[in-house]
């Protein structure tokens, strides 16, 4: 199951050394992950949900600008549904379905048409990021990438220097290992894919 690592909810940072420009510089990593355990400790008791003030007033101390931001994190990352304005945390079944296809933009054109030649480098790169983002190991990331490669026909469109997807994947473990970003390069992937049809 992927394993969610408490990021902070502005730079992503897993750790107490934020991006320079990040609303949260100072804070220490501490007190992220007690933001966001403070906002799952009463939603994984209210399976039926609750409204965004009944949280508020149920979190342990006072709601502050980074319970806030977390739980944004949480929506963006959809561990979180929020239907008729109940909040909602995602069983892990839920979950798993759920990011196993990516439904936010630029990631879901990458994932529906598939890496065209002229963006594969910056295709694949985004796919294993994403995956790593939203928590899958690397062997989970791996599976699901080389299945996108068949599954979309990217493969079979030609283009890449390696064997199989197997070894093209393999050849980009650095991007899951060093944790990058996939927005960027979802852009980029995406402007191409778009150009192409």
């Amino acid at each position: 199951m992927p394993t969610f690592r408490y990021p902070c909810p502005d730079c992503r940072t897993t750790n107490s050394l934020h991006d320079a420009d990040c609303e949260f510089e100072g804070v220490s990593w501490p007190t992220i992950e007690n933001a966001y355990t403070d906002l799952l400790a009463v939603l994984t008791r209210r399976s039926d949900g609750l409204t965004e003030s009944a949280l508020r007033s149920a979190v342990h101390g006072e709601w502050g600008g980074i319970h806030k931001a977390a739980l944004g994190a949480l929506e963006r990352e959809q561990r979180i549904a929020r239907e008729d304005d109940v909040l909602r945390l995602l069983t892990a079944a839920e979950f798993k379905e759920l990011i196993s296809e990516p439904t936010r933009e630029p990631m879901r054109t990458v994932y529906t048409h598939g890496s065209v030649p002229g963006c594969h480098d910056n295709a694949v790169f985004a796919m294993i990021a994403w995956y790593e983002m939203v928590g899958l190991s690397w062997p989970e990331t791996k599976e699901n990438v080389i299945e996108w490669l068949r599954d979309s026909g990217a493969w079979d469109r030609g283009g890449f220097e390696e064997s199989s997807p197997e070894e093209l994947v393999e050849r980009k473990r650095h991007v899951y290992e060093q944790g990058y970003g996939w927005k960027e390069k979802g852009q980029a992937a995406k402007r191409v894919i778009e150009r192409h049809r």
